[in-house]
C-alpha cells in the first residue's frame, strides 16, 4: 500500500472531523472509508460497554447486526482484539468462532468467515471498542500491512472522539445530566434497551427525553407488546427521580373502590392512608400510567371517570406499533437472536434473506412482544430439526411459519350461538351495552362459565371483564 494511496483514503475523514454531522453518518463514512483502503467483505465498529459490544455501524453485514449486543466473554476473537494493544490478524484456520459467521449480509451458503482482522480503538487511553474486518476469502489480508489498519484505527479514534465531543455538548444545551442518565440507563441495562432507528421511534425517545425532565403525569398508549413498560422505565431514567425506586402496580388487580376514591385522592392531594392507619399520609410522587386501552372513546361512551382520565393524561404519549417501524423489526431481530444464541450455545444463529423479507411483510398484531416469542420459538423449533448441532444455524421464512401477507387478518371461528346484533334504532348507550352482554355470555357458554378463559378470548383484563359484567348487571 503506497502512501498516496493511505492518504487518499484518509483526507476525507480529515476533513470530516471539522464537519457537524449525524453520528451515525459520521461513522458510517468512517467504514466506506476504511474498506476503499482495506477491501473486505464486511466492517464493523463496536463500542465497548462494560462486559458488551455494541454495533454503532456497520457495512457489509446484515441489517440486524446493529441490534445485536455480543457479550465479550461468549466470543473469544473479541477478546483477543480487546486484550491486544494494536492490529491483530486471526489465522485462516483459526479455531476460535467468529461472531460474524452467518451474517454477512447477502448470503444463503458458504456463511463463514475466512480471514479476520482487528484493532481496539482507545480514548485518552482507555478501550474505547474495536473496529473489525472480514473476508469470506482466506487469503484476502494477506498483503495488507496490519500498519496501515494501526493508522486508520487512529484517525477514527480521532473521529470517534471528535462525534462524542459534539455530543457531549449538545447534550450540555439540552440539559446534559437528563440526557446522560437516559443513555446511560438504556445502554448499560440488557433487560431495558429500547432499540430502533426508524423515525417514529426516534420521535418516541425524543419525546420521553422531554417529559422525563418534567414532573408531569404521563399516559403511555398503545397496542399490546408494544414495550409500553420500557418506555415507563425509560422516561424515570429520564428523570430527577431516576435514583429513586420505580414501583409497578396492576391497577386491575384493584377494588374499583380503591381506584376511584383512594388513587384519585393521591394524584388530586398527594395524600393516602395507608390499611388499617386513620392518619393521613402526605407522598411525593410522579405517576406514570400505561394501557392498551383508547381512554378517550371510553370516557365518551361512560365507562371511564372523566375526571380521573384528564388527571391521567397531563402528557399522552404514544408508543408505535411495531408494524409503523419499518426496518426497526430487523434490529430487534437481531437483538433476541443474540440472546438466543447466546442461551443455545451456539456460534451464529441469523436469518435467510427470505426470513427478513417475511418479517418485514408481517404485520405484527403481538408487536415487539410477538417477535421475540417468534425468534426463540423459531430458533428451538430449527435446532429440533438438526440432526447434528450445526456451527451456524440458519431460520428460513418457513422456520419463521408466519402467515402470508394475505393471511394476516383471518376471520374468527364463527361463535356456536351466533351474536344477534340489536337494531339501529332506539339509545345508542343502551344498545352498545346489550352487545356486549351478548358477546360475554357467548363466549362464558364457549369456555363452560370459565371468565379467565373468556377474558383472554375477548382481549380483556380477567379484573376488567369482570367489572364490565358487574356494570352491565351480569353479575
Amino acid at each position: 500500500m503506497t502512501a498516496k494511496s493511505l492518504l487518499t483514503a484518509l483526507l476525507p475523514l480529515v476533513s470530516d472531523l471539522s464537519r457537524e454531522l449525524p453520528e451515525g453518518e459520521r461513522y458510517r463514512r468512517l467504514l466506506e472509508a476504511m474498506r476503499a483502503l482495506l477491501p473486505c467483505d464486511a466492517a464493523a465498529l463496536l463500542r465497548l460497554d462494560g462486559e458488551w459490544l455494541v454495533p454503532l455501524a456497520v457495512d457489509g453485514l446484515s441489517p440486524d447486526t446493529l441490534g445485536r449486543r455480543f457479550k465479550v466473554s461468549e466470543h473469544p476473537r473479541f477478546e483477543v482484539l480487546l486484550s491486544s494493544q494494536g492490529p491483530t490478524r486471526f489465522a485462516s484456520d483459526s479455531e476460535l468462532p467468529d461472531p460474524y459467521d452467518g451474517l454477512v449480509d447477502g448470503l444463503d451458503e458458504h456463511l463463514e468467515v475466512h480471514d479476520c482482522m482487528g484493532c481496539p480503538l482507545f480514548i485518552d487511553e482507555r478501550p474505547w471498542g474495536l473496529l473489525t474486518l472480514d473476508a469470506l476469502d482466506p487469503q484476502r489480508f494477506e498483503p495488507i500491512e496490519l500498519d496501515a489498519l494501526e493508522a486508520f484505527a487512529s484517525l477514527a479514534a480521532a473521529t470517534v472522539n471528535a462525534a462524542e465531543r459534539i455530543e457531549r455538548l449538545a447534550l450540555r444545551v439540552e440539559d446534559e445530566h437528563q440526557r446522560a442518565e437516559v443513555y446511560r440507563q438504556a445502554s448499560s441495562q440488557q433487560n431495558r434497551e429500547m432499540i430502533g432507528q426508524s423515525k417514529n421511534h426516534k420521535r418516541l425517545m425524543e419525546e420521553i427525553n422531554l417529559v422525563g425532565g418534567s414532573d408531569l403525569t404521563v399516559l403511555i398508549t398503545g397496542e399490546t407488546g408494544v414495550g409500553k413498560e420500557l418506555v415507563a422505565q425509560a422516561i424515570h431514567a429520564a428523570s430527577p427521580r431516576a435514583d429513586k425506586p420505580i414501583i409497578s402496580l396492576n391497577c386491575a388487580a384493584l377494588p374499583d373502590t380503591l381506584v376511584e376514591s383512594e388513587l384519585l385522592r393521591v394524584l388530586q392531594s398527594g395524600q393516602l392512608q395507608r390499611l388499617g392507619s386513620d392518619k393521613e399520609h402526605q407522598v411525593d410522587v410522579r405517576l406514570i400510567a400505561a394501557t392498551n386501552r383508547d381512554l378517550a372513546e371510553e370516557v365518551r361512551s361512560g365507562r371511564y371517570r372523566a375526571d380521573f382520565y384528564h388527571r391521567l393524561s397531563v402528557y399522552p404519549l404514544l408508543v408505535p406499533a411495531l408494524r409503523d417501524r419499518g426496518r426497526d423489526v430487523l434490529l430487534l431481530s437481531g437483538f433476541f437472536l443474540e440472546q438466543n444464541r447466546s442461551r443455545m450455545g451456539l456460534n451464529s444463529l441469523r436469518l435467510t434473506s427470505d426470513a427478513q423479507a417475511a418479517l418485514l411483510a408481517y404485520a405484527w398484531p403481538g408487536n415487539v412482544r410477538e417477535l421475540e416469542h417468534l425468534i426463540g420459538r423459531s430458533a428451538l423449533k430449527a435446532l429440533g430439526n438438526c440432526r447434528e448441532r450445526p456451527k451456524i444455524l440458519s431460520l428460513s421464512a418457513a422456520d419463521l411459519d408466519l402467515p402470508n401477507v394475505t393471511e394476516q387478518a383471518p376471520s374468527p371461528e364463527p361463535a356456536t350461538d351466533p351474536v344477534v346484533l340489536p337494531d339501529a334504532a332506539g339509545d345508542l348507550r343502551l344498545a352498545t351495552e346489550n352487545y356486549q352482554r351478548q358477546l360475554i355470555n357467548a363466549s362464558l357458554e364457549r369456555h363452560q362459565n370459565n371468565w379467565a378463559s373468556a377474558a383472554r378470548e375477548l382481549g380483556l383484563d380477567r379484573a376488567n371483564l369482570g367489572r364490565m359484567a358487574k356494570r352491565l348487571g351480569m353479575k
